[in-house]
């Protein structure tokens, strides 16, 4: 075998299933806060952040810093789940900073890396639990790539990965799926009465309050309150996967905060580890704690890094000023946002989302993946959302300086205005260099 050049040890040699990599083709080298530059020197807004683990931007100072002088101090760092001081650490400071002020009396598992082996192990302890098997899940709901969160996602693109039959989980409306004139919650409580529904008792109901991958369709508060009574009359366990939307993605550090919804099992990961650092949390009532010793285990269950840096990263949410923080960055995005659809209303233009997972939809398919494109070849990374990819997907992070914020939504305008303003356009080298990696 031929040694491949630098470009083809991506094109020859890495998998097929890369993804990311095929819309935004640079070889990146540094970062810092929203910025990221490639091995060229060319800097890129990021409103990507890790699709949502970067919450608190590239290599913060505050928490970068306290990884390193754990590493030089010899601290830890695998341990299986062992008790450790960066665990103890992390424990302390998740309840004293956010489960304690909010009165919520969670027990704490660590399950491993993923968001996906935090799905898994809140599906596991349902089960058990409740001695059933079936969960009802979503439409257009995104839970990871792992059997059996994929059995509870939407996707058929993502389920068809698989290759065998997905099974153990029932699928509903969302909130609004059927449109705005059918309850589907009420859907939800009927067929759970009617006994000629088909509808097997279910272990869990399984929702993100926002959903990330679905195209940022939000659940409405008395939604989630109705879903929330019918999994207590029915003794449901009622999981809210916060993935990707917790950790003050939309505004408070969970997503369910708003509510008075208080969720049985809570699946935290993405930005739970700080700076990027893989690491995931189930959050349960004490009465669900029933998995014996070893039913759930895995060799990277105790990431201490991880726990460092996530360690860090809670300090920010001991002030309350963080969070305001928080609520003014999605107050201008969604202005500017709601500026941009007013200015080009064509083709059913129209905000989505809630927070920073915010986002502008329209009914032709193929626009956010081409202004997506655009803004690429203008320097600022944005994905989409929804099966289609109908859905542009701002995720900027949550501590992005003002004149980032400006800078790249400036640039979606602009690339909004190119594709949608001026309809006829030649490609730019940059975005043809997009286009042929996406068809390798």
């Amino acid at each position: 075998m031929r040694a491949p050049a630098e470009r083809d040890l991506f094109l020859d040699v890495e998998s097929s299933v890369r993804s990311y990599c095929r819309s935004f083709p640079a070889i990146f080298a540094t970062s810092q806060g929203a910025t990221i530059v490639d091995t060229e020197g060319r800097r890129y807004i990021d409103f990507l952040a890790g699709a949502g683990t970067l919450n608190y931007g590239h290599n913060p100072s505050h928490i970068k810093t306290r990884v390193i002088e754990y590493l030089a101090a010899d601290g830890i760092t695998h341990a299986l789940d062992l008790h450790t001081s960066a665990k103890h650490d992390f424990i302390k400071a998740l309840y004293d900073v956010i489960l304690d002020p909010r009165g919520l009396d969670y027990k704490i598992a660590f399950p491993g890396p993923t968001g996906a082996n935090a799905v898994e192990l809140a599906l596991k302890i349902a089960r058990v639990a409740t001695g059933r098997q079936n969960v009802v899940a979503f439409t257009n709901a995104y839970h990871g790539m792992s059997q059996g969160a994929l059995a509870i996602s939407g996707t058929k693109s993502k389920r068809a990965g698989a290759g065998m039959p997905l099974s153990g989980a029932t699928r509903l409306p969302y909130d609004g799926y059927l449109g705005g004139g059918c309850d589907t919650a009420e859907l939800l409580d009927r067929m759970l009465q009617d006994p000629g529904s088909g509808l097997d008792a279910p272990a869990a109901i399984i929702l993100e309050t926002v959903q990330g991958e679905g195209g940022l369709n939000v659940a409405s508060p008395s939604w989630l309150q109705r879903v929330s009574r019918i999994a207590k009359q029915h003794g449901i366990v009622l999981i809210v996967d916060d993935i990707q939307a917790g950790c003050g993605r939309t505004g408070t550090f969970f997503s369910f905060e708003t509510t008075p919804v208080v969720p049985d099992i809570v699946c935290l990961s993405k930005a739970i580890g700080g700076m990027g650092m893989p690491l995931s949390v189930v959050l349960l009532r004490a009465e669900l704690d029933v998995l014996a010793p070893g039913q759930h285990n895995g060799t990277f269950r105790g990431n201490n890094l991880a726990f460092v840096a996530g360690a860090a990263a809670l300090d920010l949410w001991r002030d309350p000023a963080f969070e305001q923080r928080i609520a003014e960055t999605a107050k201008t995005v969604r202005a500017r946002l709601e500026a941009i659809v007013e200015q080009f209303p064509d083709h059913g233009a129209h905000v989505r989302g809630r927070g920073l997972l915010i986002g502008i939809g329209w009914d032709d398919d193929t626009i956010a993946g081409r202004v997506s494109l655009e803004a690429y070849q203008r320097g600022v990374m944005i994905e989409t959302s929804g099966a289609k990819g109908q859905v542009l997907k701002l995720m900027p992070p949550l501590t992005i300086s003002a004149v980032e914020l400006s800078s790249g939504l400036q640039v979606i305008e602009d690339a909004v205005a190119t594709v949608v303003g001026k309809r006829c356009f030649g490609l730019a080298p940059l975005r043809q260099q997009a286009l042929a990696y996406a068809a390798e």
